[in-house]
């Protein structure tokens, strides 16, 4: 069997500027399947160091997107705590699944443990669209969160508590495809802006109907290209939240059971 090469971009070096502060650190860690990215977090949730960044590995195994965390936190100061959003389904910190970043290699593997042994530090791992939500709710409420971009995101929160991960980006839609299949980068490339957002106007509705959500929160690169007039009700998010929602999963007792010494 001939193994897939691995594209690596080169990690962008930024100036980090010194760190006085000197309560608990915690360091976000956003998986995207187009970017990773890392911040250090105070115990507000506010960001004590820029956003470091690179573009995703494709593929992106286990292995390399070690080297590429160990390469991305080399550039920022010490740091108590790890929160890290990924791609796909999370339980007790072991990676389901994660079709965006090589599919079966991240079948039942231990990204938690892996992060703890690399670092020492406590660790907990959830999905990328839980941990951006946890930043961008307002905790009233039945509040979705969907994000739109290499693939599609979604959490749900019912009065600030997090419900089950639901992976809808992976569950039928229309035509015979998934909502990712007909939302994701690769369609919006296939289709076009137009089509892509009579689709998004769909799926909107959709996601309405089947949760009767009081408050919706987009999020992702591609709601850039959104082109139609959104309701009251529905609101297009930061993407800073996925690093600033690194702070909620400590909040919750439910969430923050990573590995201690």
């Amino acid at each position: 069997m001939t193994k897939q090469a691995v594209t690596v971009a080169p990690t962008a070096l930024i100036e980090i500027p010194k760190v006085d502060y000197q309560g608990i650190r915690t360091l976000a860690f956003d998986i995207g399947g187009s970017g990773l990215k890392c911040s250090l977090l105070d115990e507000k949730g506010n960001m004590l160091t820029p956003r470091v960044r690179v573009a995703t590995p494709k593929p992106c195994p286990p292995k390399v997107l070690l080297e590429k965390f160990t390469e991305l936190t080399a550039q920022l100061p010490r740091y108590d705590r790890i929160s890290v959003g990924f791609p796909g389904v999370i339980r007790h910190g072991c990676t389901l699944t994660g079709v965006n970043l090589g599919g079966d290699v991240w079948r039942n593997y231990d990204l938690r443990a892996a992060l703890h042994k690399l670092t020492g530090k406590p660790v907990v791992v959830i999905n990328d669209a839980d941990m951006q939500g946890l930043g961008a709710i307002k905790g009233k409420g039945v509040e979705m969160v969907i994000t739109l971009g290499t693939g599609i995101g979604s959490a749900l929160f019912e009065d600030g508590r997090l419900a089950p991960h639901l992976e809808l980006g992976h569950a039928p839609f229309r035509d015979g495809q998934t909502f990712e299949e007909q939302l994701g980068n690769q369609a919006f490339e296939d289709v076009g802006i137009e089509r892509w957002n009579k689709r998004l106007k769909k799926a909107i509705a959709f996601w309405h109907t089947l949760t009767n959500y009081d408050t919706l929160y987009l999020g992702g690169g591609n709601t850039e290209h959104i082109r139609f007039k959104l309701p009251a009700n529905i609101e297009i998010v930061s993407n800073m939240y996925g690093i600033k929602g690194g702070i909620w999963v400590w909040k919750d007792s439910n969430l923050a059971d990573g590995i201690k010494k």
